[in-house]
């Protein structure tokens, strides 16, 4: 099978149930930035140095691509769910749990790995926003929506690990 198939040569491209939209539709931007969401990820989980962040990053990137399936999917059921926000929470809540209490703002770039998991958190929190244009256009489950808020969140507290060493 080769790589290149030419049906996007016209600028279209189709989606995972099948429809033929722009390559540039907000749909495609949107599940385009989740995409990029999960590079970044796998920048941090490449040079993470806890083994615990690494297996959770991981994890996370998994659950991307079902959002990414979810987004370039029209009137299919969502794979991203409550039970998914709630594993975030669950995560944010165990992590967070075992730092110090945050007393200032924080400057990105203490470690390699926190400043990897700050990006992904700031390139996490332009795909929610690019959800959001896409949800006030066309149909599209809320639970992703929650899902990248969690997730930016998420990197965050996992940053704060990287950078306490634990």
């Amino acid at each position: 099978m080769k790589v290149y198939t030419k049906t996007g040569d016209k600028g279209q491209t189709g989606l995972y149930t099948g429809e033929r939209v722009d390559k540039d539709s907000v749909r495609v931007e949107a599940y385009g930035m989740v995409d990029e969401a999960d590079s970044a990820l796998g920048m941090a989980r490449a040079i993470a140095v806890n083994p615990e962040v690494k297996t959770t990053i991981y994890d996370l990137q998994k659950l991307l691509w079902s959002l990414m399936a979810d987004v370039a999917s029209v009137g299919a059921e969502p794979r991203i769910t409550g039970k998914e926000v709630q594993q975030l929470e669950v995560l944010i809540d165990k992590f967070d749990a075992e730092l110090p209490p945050l007393t200032s703002f924080l400057v990105p770039g203490d470690t390699a790995s926190s400043a990897a998991l700050d990006i992904a958190r700031t390139v996490t929190r332009r795909a929610e926003r690019q959800l959001w244009r896409l949800s006030r256009q066309e149909e599209l489950s809320g639970e992703g929506l929650v899902f990248l808020n969690r997730l930016s969140d998420l990197c965050f507290v996992l940053a704060r690990v990287e950078i306490n060493g634990k």
